[in-house]
């Protein structure tokens, strides 16, 4: 979110700057001049002026959004265009029921479309997303009842169609639950997941878009354990970044990892309470993480701040009353007008159809 402080000085509905006062008809007045009395000198300026405070940001808060839209789900995938105008949302579930459908909501308006398209991948849940420039949206993976993929289709606005993609080289295995992102090289990396045979995996691999193959990038060494419901990133630098997610015996995972140098390496310091499935957004060299399945099982409401470079998570403090707790759900940035979104996920009474805004900045310092 590189323009969410330039954003939220001049957006209203999140902060208001005062203007200093004016005299009537826009004239300054005349400035007083202090005259030293008879045989005493005049006090020489002081060295230093007081400094200007730095405006304290407003408080972060939630507030849902009226906006009707796509049946209640889980484990979907809600993805922005390159040009930050339309986020759209694939797939997931709502109980048995898997979904195929594809919806867009305009950023702009608050407003949510199905889109009618040519062809369509499988109806499926727990698959990854990302937007590729000058290819569209991405898919990759997931799950439909017994049925595991490890199909990429590609969805290209202009033509209302899904294609798959081609692949070749060394084909990942069938999974449910990896994470995956775009690299600085533009290629689509995943990590990690879980597939049919209750077989969890620590792999990595890289799909390239040029040559259509795949790729095995899993470095020697030490490696985060297998899991799945887990997410990943690329930081500003150019790392590869991995929080969370659950393996075999352990509900959720609290461990960061990053892959430096061709090998992962833990990093210690504050982290998260335990999580799997929790929804996450890039900002600007942070990623923001809400919500989750705890240790216990419970749904967790709480977001916090992974910084690029620094060990330390922090805890995002939020006025007021936010989403309820839920795991499986989707948060997208809308740049334009300084907010991340959240819609949908699994709470304790089902699956949600609700739609959020986090108003504010999140990586300001309060």
């Amino acid at each position: 979110m590189k323009r969410l402080a330039m954003i939220l000085a001049m957006a209203s509905s999140l902060a208001a700057c005062a203007a200093p006062a004016s005299t009537p008809g826009g004239e300054s007045p005349d400035p007083t001049v202090a005259v030293s009395p008879p045989g005493s000198e005049a006090a020489p300026p002081s060295a230093t002026a007081d400094p200007t405070p730095d405006p304290t940001p407003e408080p972060l808060a939630w507030r849902p959004v009226d906006a009707a839209g796509p049946q209640a789900r889980e484990d979907h995938t809600w993805t922005v265009d390159a040009a930050g105008v339309t986020a759209f949302l694939f797939g997931g579930r709502n109980g048995d029921t898997v979904l195929g459908d594809l919806w867009a909501y305009e950023l702009a308006t608050d407003t949510w479309s199905a889109v009618d398209t040519v062809g369509a991948p499988a109806p499926r849940f727990g698959h990854e997303a990302a937007w590729v420039d000058g290819i569209g949206l991405v898919i990759f993976a997931g799950q439909s009842g017994p049925n595991f993929f490890n199909d990429l289709w590609v969805f290209d606005p202009a033509e209302a169609a899904w294609r798959e993609l081609p692949a070749g080289g060394d084909v990942p295995v069938s999974r449910y639950g990896t994470c995956a992102a775009i690299g600085p090289d533009g290629r689509l990396w995943i990590s990690h997941g879980f597939t049919s045979d209750g077989t969890r995996f620590a792999d990595t691999k890289a799909y390239d878009f040029a040559t259509e193959l795949w790729s095995d990038q899993t470095p020697s060494g030490v490696l985060p354990v297998n899991r799945c419901l887990h997410g990943c990133w690329w930081t500003a630098d150019g790392t590869l970044a991995l929080f969370g997610g659950q393996t075999t015996g352990v509900t959720a995972l609290d461990d960061r990892w990053v892959l430096v140098d061709g090998a992962w390496q833990p990093v210690d310091g504050t982290v998260p309470t335990p999580r799997n499935l929790y929804a996450r957004a890039r900002l600007d060299g942070a990623t923001l993480v809400f919500g989750g399945q705890g240790s216990d099982g419970e749904r967790l409401d709480d977001a916090w701040l992974l910084r690029d470079g620094e060990a330390d998570a922090t805890p995002v403090e939020v006025e007021g009353d936010g989403p309820p707790g839920r795991s499986g759900s989707e948060l997208v940035v809308d740049e334009t007008r300084g907010r991340v979104l959240l819609f949908g996920g699994l709470g304790e009474g089902g699956a949600l159809a609700d739609t959020w805004e986090l108003a504010g900045d999140p990586l300001a310092d309060r």
